[in-house]
């Protein structure tokens, strides 16, 4: 599925043998949200050594019972990785991850590049990785469904992109996950907010405001 020809597209593979790792996959933070359920770290702007700014947790899409906790930005790649885009992360990332009391998880992982192509190559090359998601987690988590929706581009900075991805296991698990990618100039940023539903659980509105602020919080 080309980016070029996205828009809304459903993509739905079957499988067959189990795999029991999608569940950290999917939602990537749960076992980080459930640690530091309850501890709320304050907000700050940027990383310490002054590079991009980062979302707080009071910019994520409201959650309809629970506040949203926000860790320090911390360098280096998040663990888990976020699904689909997690292995071409890169060392110099760094990221930001968010929970609430309940079931819903977020992170925001931004990469400053050497120039502005460079920049440029590797948002093409996530948004590359998220536009084959939902074929990849059947592949790498077999005993799982999956569909995939593309929501279009923001027009904020040099562009941003905006994915659904809903996975089911043959043991009941179903979960929404929005993914999308953002460029400023030689700085890219990811975010992902995730949880326990489906596509009519999923705040793409809310979340796509979420994302032009990511990106500009880049400058």
């Amino acid at each position: 599925m080309s980016l070029a020809d996205a828009a809304m597209t459903n993509t739905r593979i079957h499988t067959r043998s189990a795999n029991s790792r999608i569940r950290k996959g999917l939602l990537g933070l749960t076992a980080l949200a459930a640690a530091t359920v309850g501890v709320a770290v304050t907000p700050t702007a940027a990383s310490a050594s002054g590079g991009p700014g980062f979302l707080a947790a009071s910019q994520l899409p409201p959650h309809p019972s629970s506040p949203w906790y926000a860790g320090p930005v911390t360098a280096g790649q998040p663990d888990p990785l976020p699904m689909c885009v997690g292995e071409a992360l890169p060392s110099i990332s760094v990221h930001r991850a968010y929970h609430t009391d309940l079931d819903a998880t977020a992170l925001q992982v931004t990469v400053v590049e050497r120039d502005n192509q460079r920049a440029k190559d590797f948002a093409a090359l996530l948004r590359k990785k998220l536009a084959g998601c939902a074929e990849a987690v059947m592949r790498q988590n077999p005993d799982v469904n999956a569909t995939q929706k593309y929501y279009g581009r923001l027009p904020v900075e040099e562009g941003a992109y905006v994915y659904g991805v809903h996975t089911t296991t043959t043991w009941g698990a179903s979960d929404i996950n929005l993914l999308s990618v953002g460029r400023d100039g030689n700085t890219v940023t990811v975010v992902r907010w995730g949880r326990m539903g489906s596509y009519g659980d999923a705040p793409v509105a809310a979340f796509k405001k979420t994302t032009v602020t990511a990106v500009n919080k880049l400058r």
